[in-house]
């Protein structure tokens, strides 16, 4: 009996064509050992699905070769994640609903082995090989009537294409990153951190959340913030503290590894990989391409300051948002922190909510819903740091290390009911006042435990503001690397901090976030081996330098040997750096200039930008290029200075080229003879 549709195993170009793609690209996803890579495939399945289809309908055949390209894709996917997942291959079923339990479910959070993930994966396919199999069984098949074998097969291929859109809405995307991992540097730093001796200061680390330059009243705010004014009027506030990045995911690695975002694939900003089911896992795609290497957070095997200080004998907490990654080794308390309570993701994205989070597990205690207003985070927030350092004091004899990273005034912004309109300024006003509030509410609990003095208070932002906020005089704002997009406020108040300043000083030379490391481990004294002093990871390159010199007499650290790097999503896009003046007369072709600048100052600091976006939208696609600035007598950037210091310039425009050099050959920054 005739059938409808006929199975065809001849070797016709365009279904040869399409199978040696497929083949081609599963192999190359095991090979490059991309997620990209798999997105190229699952969308290539899409396309064939569509093309056996059209098969049917137009040629009344399936064709043996486009099935073979289909499952050269298919096979490719499922054996990756299969051999490199990071999960149990379930795919994008997790969720940020209210009472979620992580501990309830370890399997989408980081947990699972080869078994789970061959169970994972094949249950994520199972629709799509039913599929096939039934499309291959039944063209092959003759039916006493050719229409109804035509609707058959062609309602089968009509299933195919849908379970493949099925599997896309809900294949696996986390894998493992395919780097080096520096794990044994990792584990032998750690060991070798001496425990803390009696005495050791406890530290509170506030950041704030696109906060510009001259949101502190210190700094020129036209509303009051008594409780930040007070860390600087009472320790040391910065003229010049940059972040090292000038958007959040990435200055928050900086300051957390004392190292530039490059070195861990964090130059971007960093999405949730849960709740992604609907409409599709999109966010779980972004952090593997923007990141790239298919990091999807900061890598485990970084040392954080958290896991110094721990290994030190601190106790460990965070408190508010972390955005560094919201599964498996990128968790918090994965990272060097005793507990978390806070948000995982940023407040604008989805799933938002807080959790509470213990030895990598956590649990959901305001969901999605709830916090759709969030005009209660600064509060609970500040319950829980003010009732977790109350009971380390009370109940530990250990020093405490915290880490308060506010969601705000990052948008959308909130304000508390007894702050709303406060200021009369709006919402950004009135929520900065009353996160200002609540830190002067901690700082009583400090002074009621006696231990206000014994603590180092750090206070900055993690780069410059978006829709609102001020940076001053400053150029540019969130995302540039110009000046307000990352100088930011940056306060030290440390009452007994030995005489190495005085209260209410000001040091006007440069500094960035990833010095706050190697700082911090030389005022706290943390040792290593047995008493090596200001004890720093020895496998991997640390960007940051020590502030000590400059909080005892305003010393110039970032010279031309060590530069503030400013960056962008993985070039660098300034250098800056400060040098004497008496050095720059010193050259003959300068010795004669007689300008204010170098006639006023003793130092001079230089900015170079060798290509930077314009920041007047009217001219969004004209660059600055061979671009020289001041910052000591034009910090808003406003001049360039390269016609007139056109040796300097060249100088600055080699040494980026050779930073960027050096970073491209050796990404993670690894001390060969350590790895030898």
């Amino acid at each position: 009996m005739k059938q409808g549709i006929t199975f065809d195993k001849g070797k016709k170009v365009l279904p040869l064509i399409t199978a040696i793609i497929g083949v081609v690209l599963g192999i190359a996803l095991l090979a490059l050992r991309l997620n990209i890579v798999a997105v190229v495939n699952v969308a290539y399945m899409c396309i064939l699905s569509a093309l056996i289809f059209l098969g049917i309908v137009i040629k009344k055949k399936v064709y043996l070769f486009n099935i073979v390209g289909y499952a050269g894709s298919a096979i490719g996917i499922f054996l990756y994640f299969l051999i490199f997942g990071a999960d149990a291959g379930f795919g994008a079923f997790s969720s940020g609903k209210a009472g979620w339990s992580s501990a309830e479910h370890p399997l989408f959070t980081g947990a699972g082995n080869f078994l789970t993930r061959l169970g994972g994966n094949i249950l994520l396919l199972l629709p799509c090989i039913i599929a096939v199999v039934a499309l291959v069984v039944i063209s092959k098949k003759a039916f006493k009537k050719t229409t109804a074998h035509k609707v058959v097969t062609s309602i089968i291929s009509i299933a195919l294409a849908g379970t493949t859109v099925l599997y896309v809405l809900t294949m696996n995307l986390r894998s493992k990153p395919n780097t080096t991992r520096l794990w044994k540097g990792h584990d032998d730093y750690l060991d070798g951190v001496d425990k803390a001796k009696s005495g050791n200061p406890n530290v509170l680390f506030i950041l704030m959340d696109d906060m510009g330059y001259a949101d502190t009243s210190l700094n020129g705010a036209i509303y009051d913030t008594p409780n930040m004014d007070r860390i600087g009027e009472e320790g040391i506030n910065f003229d010049n503290f940059y972040s090292s990045y000038s958007v959040c995911s990435p200055a928050r690695f900086a300051l957390m590894t004392g190292r530039y975002p490059f070195r861990g694939y964090a130059d971007n900003v960093i999405y949730p990989t849960v709740d992604t089911l609907s409409p599709f896992a999109q966010t779980r795609i972004f952090n593997s391409i923007e990141m790239g290497n298919n990091a999807d957070g900061m890598l485990g095997d970084e040392i954080t300051l958290a896991e110094i200080f721990q290994n030190a004998g601190y106790n460990t907490g965070a408190f508010g948002k972390w955005h560094l990654g919201d599964y498996g080794e990128y968790l918090p308390t994965n990272q060097g922190f005793d507990y978390f309570y806070g948000s995982h993701h940023v407040n604008d994205m989805k799933p938002f909510y807080h959790v509470v989070e213990e030895n990598g597990e956590y649990e959901i205690v305001h969901g999605t819903d709830e916090l759709k207003d969030q005009s209660k985070a600064s509060e609970w927030i500040h319950e829980e740091i003010n009732d977790w350092i109350t009971d380390q004091v009370t109940s530990s004899d250990e020093p405490f290390f915290a880490y308060y990273a506010t969601p705000w005034p990052h948008a959308p912004i909130y304000a508390g009911d007894d702050f709303d309109g406060v200021t009369g300024m709006g919402t950004y006003a009135d929520c900065v006042t009353e996160f200002d509030y609540y830190l002067g509410e901690l700082f009583n609990t400090l002074e009621d435990l006696g231990v206000m003095d014994d603590t180092i208070i750090i206070f900055t932002s993690d780069n410059g503001p978006a829709l609102e906020g001020s940076v001053g005089e400053l150029r540019g704002g969130k995302y540039l690397a110009y000046e307000g997009g990352q100088k930011v406020p940056c306060m030290i108040r440390w009452g007994n901090n030995n005489g190495l300043w005085e209260k209410g000083t000001t040091r006007s030379q440069s500094a960035t976030l990833v010095d706050v490391m190697p700082t911090l481990v030389e005022l706290c004294g943390i040792t290593g081996n047995g008493g090596e002093k200001n004890y720093l990871p020895f496998d991997r390159d640390i960007d940051g330098v020590s502030l000590v010199p400059l909080l005892k007499n305003d010393t110039v650290v970032h010279t031309e040997d060590h530069p503030i790097l400013h960056m962008k999503r993985e070039s660098l896009k300034a250098i800056q750096y400060t040098v004497s003046t008496e050095d720059v007369l010193s050259r003959k072709e300068y010795k004669d200039y007689k300008y204010p600048v170098l006639t006023d100052n003793e130092y001079i600091t230089f900015k170079y930008f060798q290509r930077i976006q314009n920041d007047n939208s009217a001219f969004f696609d004209k660059y600055r290029k061979n671009w020289l600035h001041i910052l000591s007598d034009d910090a808003g950037e406003n001049l360039n200075r390269s016609s007139v210091y056109p040796t300097i310039a060249e100088e600055m425009n080699e040494k980026m080229n050779e930073i960027m050099k050096n970073f491209k050959a050796d990404r993670r920054g690894i001390n060969e003879e350590y790895y030898e």
